[in-house]
């Protein structure tokens, strides 16, 4: 897998069923997005129905998206990401959030989902001094996504690993921890992870009925975490300051944002 390569099924866009709701374009459809459907939005006005942060939640976990991106690149000096769970391309890609503050980073990025696949090519328009490529793999599949991410970057050198929104998506019965350790052992001292998580322990009854919602309407299912369960995923790291925290909380642009809606718990942790 070259700069700019799609590694995986290939780029051509594949078949996709519409008439189930999809996570990918219900989260497409809360950030304002085109790329959705009727059962989408029906599903996703279902959760705003039980919940009724969800938008602001999930527009501050994109903004935490490239608050964590920047610090790395402009603070800490990263220039390697690997950023997992992508998503529907939308502003502020890790690449372009990276790219402006450092053109030499290198992102990959992986998904399993059909739907994200359709629009990678979207994630492959990086600056001409960097390079990004997408790996068309499920993050249970952690060998994949390695061997296809020493492709392009140095696993020598530091690497964040960006886990946002995405491990909801692996219940407790495929070993979530261990998917998360396999992807810490890899990367060297020096490396981060990042990650953001929806949360049992804030809103809680109003979560509960929210991803009750969402479980029967889409062909995903979602597992709610506390902030001890989001805590375990980092085990062994050195949280950044502020810590695990929501969302907005975590080193927000403006201090009055940090008191707007998240039901996310989120931080970056350090591998010494």
């Amino acid at each position: 897998m070259m700069a700019g390569e799609i590694h995986g099924r290939g780029p051509d866009t594949p078949p996709f069923d519409t008439s189930v709701a999809h996570i990918a374009r219900i989260q497409d459809y809360w950030l304002g997005g085109k790329d959705n459907y009727a059962p989408d939005r029906e599903a996703a006005e279902q959760a705003i129905e039980a919940l009724p942060d969800m938008v602001a939640s999930v527009r501050n976990t994109r903004a935490f998206l490239a608050r964590a991106v920047r610090f790395l690149a402009t603070e800490r000096g990263v220039r390697q990401f690997l950023d997992i769970g992508t998503g529907i391309p939308t502003a502020d890609n890790t690449h372009e959030v990276a790219q402006a503050a450092a053109p030499e980073s290198r992102v990959v990025y992986a998904d399993n989902d059909p739907v994200v696949l359709a629009h990678a090519r979207a994630l492959l328009t990086g600056s001409p001094a960097g390079a990004t490529s997408y790996i068309d793999a499920d993050i249970r599949d952690t060998g994949t996504i390695l061997d296809a991410a020493r492709e392009l970057l140095d696993f020598d050198r530091p690497i964040a690993v960006m886990l946002i929104a995405i491990m909801q998506y692996v219940p407790d019965e495929s070993d979530p921890y261990g998917v998360v350790r396999t992807l810490i052992d890899a990367i060297p001292s020096g490396s981060y992870v990042a990650i953001s998580h929806p949360a049992t322990d804030i809103q809680a009854t109003r979560m509960a009925n929210m991803a009750d919602r969402l479980n029967e309407a889409m062909a995903q299912t979602i597992t709610l975490r506390s902030r001890d369960q989001v805590a375990a995923f980092l085990d062994g790291l050195d949280l950044v300051e502020p810590g695990l925290v929501r969302a907005p909380e975590w080193r927000p642009d403006d201090p009055a944002l940090a008191s707007t809606p998240s039901t996310m718990w989120s931080g970056i942790a350090f591998k010494p």
